[in-house]
């Protein structure tokens, strides 16, 4: 296994999906990325673009986003591509016009390491954007719809991010039509439960040092969502169910 640290991706699958988590992380078989993935990584490409350059066009800023998102789709196959590539201007906009009065972020793509007492392993992130002056931290999320909420998984993930309780840690969403943004409170409780998380984790690994040991104590879901279309072969192929 060459699983050396842990990271948010890696303990949000692990908690979502121990199967998944097995064949990424333990197998070290990585799936190619798809359509909602590229779109997220390319609408953050635009609303980068238009923090660091308030002087910048929301054209501008969209152009940046879909050079990022034909660069990173040439070799993807996925039905969903050209619907999803249609949605990256509007989305660009409203997190644009919606993280703008922040003013320039200081830091972008920062990355975190954090070593807490009890782990073997470090946890270690990236958070998209900061203005240190203020204690603000702000996590990027792209979604078909829009949350009530912030959701667990990301409120662990920005608060990993934070170092003092009274750090303005905020999670901003955006669909195609909406933008929100919410408040992380209750930061500390919120590390202490990626620690916590972090420990499972590390108890699952010391099961064994045999990768093929994990699949034969696990079995995937094959109706959920991660083993949807070509990944059910997968499940087949390694599981055999």
């Amino acid at each position: 296994m060459k699983y050396t640290r842990h990271s948010p991706s890696a303990l949000n699958l692990f908690a979502a999906s121990r199967e998944m988590f097995v064949l990424e992380k333990i197998l070290g078989r990585r799936q190619q990325g798809g359509a909602p993935m590229y779109r997220g990584i390319a609408v953050e490409d635009g609303v980068t673009h238009g923090l660091l350059n308030p002087e910048a066009s929301l054209e501008d800023c969209t152009a940046a986003a879909l050079k990022t998102w034909d660069a990173k789709t040439a070799l993807m196959i996925d039905a969903r591509g050209e619907n999803f590539r249609t949605e990256i201007a509007g989305m660009v906009k409203l997190a644009v016009n919606e993280l703008r009065p922040y003013g320039i972020p200081d830091k972008c793509q920062t990355a975190h390491e954090w070593h807490p007492e009890g782990l073997k392993y470090p946890i270690f992130g990236y958070s998209d954007y900061e203005w240190s002056d203020h204690g603000i931290i702000v996590d990027l999320k792209t979604t078909g719809t829009m949350p009530s909420k912030v959701k667990e998984p990301h409120a662990r993930q920005v608060a990993f991010y934070c170092t003092s309780n009274n750090a303005a840690a905020r999670v901003t969403y955006c669909t195609p039509k909406k933008v929100a943004t919410y408040s992380v409170e209750d930061i500390d409780a919120h590390r202490a439960a990626y620690v916590s998380l972090a420990k499972k984790c590390e108890a699952f690994l010391a099961l064994s040092d045999d990768p093929e040991f994990f699949v034969s104590i696990t079995a995937p879901d094959t109706d959920s969502f991660y083993w949807g279309g070509p990944m059910r072969h997968v499940a087949y192929e390694v599981w055999k169910v």
